[in-house]
């Protein structure tokens, strides 16, 4: 490795945001790009810009030097050497940011769509539409709705448990409206964000049941893997949560605890692909399926090497952003997305330096 360089770009929100638990009106995006023969990789995570630091003044001079082609020697120093700093939150971050751009970087070298280096499993990987924020009043929320269906994705989630579970009422009526907008026939998730008490999620549970709910994310805390194990026995749809997994043993930790029906994790917190393969091993030797949580576009190629991988997440403010910052995105028509169709090495993407620059705070 020749060179290891990080970057922050906070873009406004095009609507408020908000779920359960949070509000926010911007989403940070960190860039890594490491150089080697010639060529760039590039990945990144969602997260403070605090990341670049990390990445710049901790894990760059363990990177630089180390073999383009050992991606997980790499990852394994940079989750070492992070011991005194604490790996769960930013410098998991950003080891998944480098971790990511590693493995561009060395599809690039050898001139393979990232998929076919990792060995595909499937060509398509379904996708469910995501957003349905709390701060969107019903015409927006039906307006993102009918946007999903237009573009033939019939599996679609919004976000429940308002104000930490204090508006059920609220709750119910979003979740009756997106059923009588999709109609019968689509796939109907919901995500509380932690939001309900255990008892307050069966409760919700069941009446979600009435409109056909198949997918409850984080009912309650997914810190409480005793709670989620408790809803999960008590309720018809599959309980999933794992999107604030920091490293491979909290996953081993929730499936052993039976905490969830489908397993959640995401390549831009958990360790990067390394760790998120890792992770699709693991819930696949307990029978279970893998989700990919957010950032769709730096999922698509891991999940396509997974037989085990349900479908991304196609959520609503990591698509803008990344249409927006990147060249090579990919197009969801049909509630699917083909990763490696064009040929192009690594995943696929460029970076757009010219849109991104007026947004750069690091």
């Amino acid at each position: 490795m020749e060179h290891v360089s990080a970057s922050a770009y906070r873009i406004p929100t095009d609507l408020p945001g908000g779920d359960a638990t949070l509000t926010w009106n911007a989403t940070t995006l960190v860039l890594a790009e490491v150089t080697a023969g010639g060529h760039t990789g590039i990945g990144w995570t969602y997260g403070s810009p605090a990341t670049t630091h990390v990445i710049t003044g901790e894990l760059a001079p363990l990177v630089t030097g180390h073999d383009a082609l050992d991606v997980p020697g790499a990852n394994d120093a940079m989750s070492r050497a992070v011991r005194n700093t604490g790996r769960p939150g930013i410098a998991a971050g950003a080891i998944s940011a480098v971790d990511n751009a590693l493995w561009d970087l060395k599809a690039r070298l050898l001139d393979l769509p990232l998929m076919r280096l990792l060995g595909a499993a499937r060509r398509e990987v379904p996708v469910y539409g995501s957003g349905g924020l709390t701060t969107y009043d019903d015409e927006q929320l039906e307006r993102q709705l009918r946007s999903w269906a237009g573009q033939g994705i019939h599996r679609v989630k919004i976000k429940i448990g308002e104000s930490w579970g204090r508006r059920e009422r609220r709750d119910l009526d979003r979740v009756r409206l997106a059923r009588r907008v999709m109609g019968d026939d689509g796939e109907l998730y919901v995500d509380a964000n932690g939001g309900y008490t255990r008892k307050q999620a069966v409760r919700i549970a069941a009446a979600l049941a009435d409109v056909g709910v198949t997918w409850f994310e984080e009912p309650v805390s997914s810190d409480d893997l005793a709670g989620l194990r408790e809803v999960r026995a008590c309720v018809r749809a599959d309980v999933a949560a794992g999107e604030y997994g920091y490293d491979l043993p909290y996953f081993a930790r929730m499936i052993t605890a039976g905490a969830v029906d489908c397993l959640q994790a995401d390549a831009t917190r958990c360790g990067g692909i390394t760790v998120w393969l890792r992770a699709a091993a693991v819930a696949e030797a307990h029978g279970l399926h893998i989700s990919a949580h957010c950032a769709p576009h730096l999922h698509t190629h891991a999940a396509a090497a997974v037989p085990n991988a349900r479908h991304l997440e196609w959520f609503h403010d990591h698509v803008r952003l990344e249409n927006m910052l990147f060249h090579g995105t990919l197009d969801p028509q049909g509630g699917a997305v083909t990763p490696g169709a064009s040929g192009a090495p690594g995943h696929g993407l460029e970076w757009n330096q010219q849109a991104a620059e007026p947004y750069r705070t690091n």
